[in-house]
């Protein structure tokens, strides 16, 4: 068993390609940094030293190579980070203040993904899959997924679920929203994915009906600054997010749902509010730090004292 991960994340690895003199009116200076939100929630985990693995696929390029390197310095078992000879996917941040992006990522690897590569066994001794991001608004990347969550959830694998909205999320992407949310054990969201995936102001109704779709589930319902709430069933908890000092919040959703897992994972006895508290203090926690930087276990232990 100690051969295999605990925790697998499934989606996408990218690049962010970030503009840096974006005021000028012809941009020219530009940051790469490593990224991808499935990608984000499994390092999370590994530095919370669960055996954990991403499951996708990058290119064999300057941008893979750094994302495979990324990955080995992360502690992500390599077994399941597949590489093909194809375009690098990239999110072209053009502005940063509000953010707007794009990205560019025709027939590029992370869409040749194939489940049936990973290695053979590992369903009997995962324990949690955790799935989102824009990889399940790609095809035909999108459909293998659906289809691999299908397949675990008959295994009794628990998964949870991020949509983690973005622009390519439109109609087409409703009824993958819909299906992924009936399959998961825990599904997070936030006030921006809500208005987005629905595309209504009405975020109350909104979070209604995703919840009427899957009313088993546990819902993570993160707030940014205002902290985050959890549902299940009928009852709710609410926490507002630890005084600190943000330094760059990217990627604490990301954290906000690996710890949640992780808390669901190793202590089930936890009462449910005790999972939140692990959950915003983790989130706050990654943004202590600039870019998408996991948390350890030390560092949300003491945002929890």
């Amino acid at each position: 068993m100690a051969n295999f991960p605990l925790f697998v994340a499934a989606g996408e690895a990218l690049t962010d390609m970030i503009v840096q003199d974006g005021d000028q009116p012809n941009p020219q200076r530009w940051l790469s940094q490593v990224g991808g939100s499935t990608w984000n929630v499994a390092r999370t985990m590994a530095k919370l030293e669960v055996p954990t693995a991403f499951a996708g696929a990058v290119s064999i390029d300057v941008f893979g190579d750094a994302l495979h390197g990324a990955s080995e310095a992360a502690n992500l078992d390599l077994r399941f980070l597949q590489r093909y000879a194809k375009s690098p996917l990239l999110a072209i941040v053009h502005r940063t203040d509000p953010p707007a992006y794009f990205f560019v990522g025709d027939d590029s690897a992370d869409l040749h993904f194939d489940a049936a590569l990973l290695p053979e066994g590992w369903r009997a001794h995962c324990k949690w899959v955790h799935f989102g991001g824009i990889s399940l608004a790609r095809q035909p990347l999108a459909g293998k997924l659906v289809a691999l969550a299908e397949q675990l959830k008959r295994d009794g694998v628990r998964i949870s679920f991020d949509p983690n909205y973005r622009l390519l999320m439109d109609e087409r992407y409703d009824a993958t929203l819909r299906r992924m949310t009936e399959l998961a054990d825990v599904v997070k969201v936030s006030e921006e994915d809500l208005a987005g995936l629905f595309r209504t102001g009405d975020i109350e109704t909104a979070f209604a009906t995703l919840r009427s779709w899957n009313p088993a589930a546990t819902y993570l319902y993160t707030k940014g600054g205002d902290g985050a709430s959890l549902h299940i069933g009928d009852e709710e908890w609410s926490l507002p997010a630890p005084s600190i000092t943000v330094i760059d919040s990217v990627g604490a959703g990301d954290a906000s749902i690996a710890a949640l897992s992780y808390s669901m994972m190793h202590h089930a006895d936890r009462a449910p509010l005790e999972h939140l508290r692990f959950a915003v203090a983790a989130g706050a926690a990654a943004c202590l730090a600039p870019g998408a930087s996991p948390p350890s276990l030390a560092a949300i232990e003491a945002l929890l004292t």
